[in-house]
């Protein structure tokens, strides 16, 4: 099952850079974009409520397709871009085992448990 749910993310992934592809900017903005959202682990120095609230709101997918979705509409490639690399930044994100955290401990996300079991 996990083989699946890694493939369903790669093509998340790759929907993200077809996605990109059609927006009017270098290709190299993508790949410059795409571990941004990972800023959002600095509310981990406040403490791990504040980190995982802040870094879910940016990993979340329906916030990315929401923001997309806003670009889209508004049509606003900025905002198109920003959603789409929320989008394919969380999918990249699942594939390597990071998921959403829970608020006890960055390493315990609703994938599971990052590296060693506790």
């Amino acid at each position: 099952m996990n083989g699946l749910l890694r493939l369903e993310e790669v093509g998340q992934f790759l929907l993200s850079i077809l996605l990109f592809n059609q927006l009017n900017y270098a290709w190299w903005v993508f790949p410059a974009c795409i571990l941004l959202p990972d800023l959002s682990m600095i509310g981990y120095l406040v403490n791990t409520k504040i980190g995982a609230w802040l870094y879910n709101i940016f990993h979340h997918k329906l916030v990315a397709i929401m923001v997309l979705t806003l670009g889209f509409t508004l049509n606003n490639s900025t905002i198109t871009l920003i959603g789409l690399v929320l989008f394919g930044h969380s999918a990249m994100d699942r594939i390597f085992g990071y998921g959403l955290k829970f608020n006890d401990d960055f390493k315990h996300t609703h994938l599971g448990w990052i590296g060693k079991k506790k």
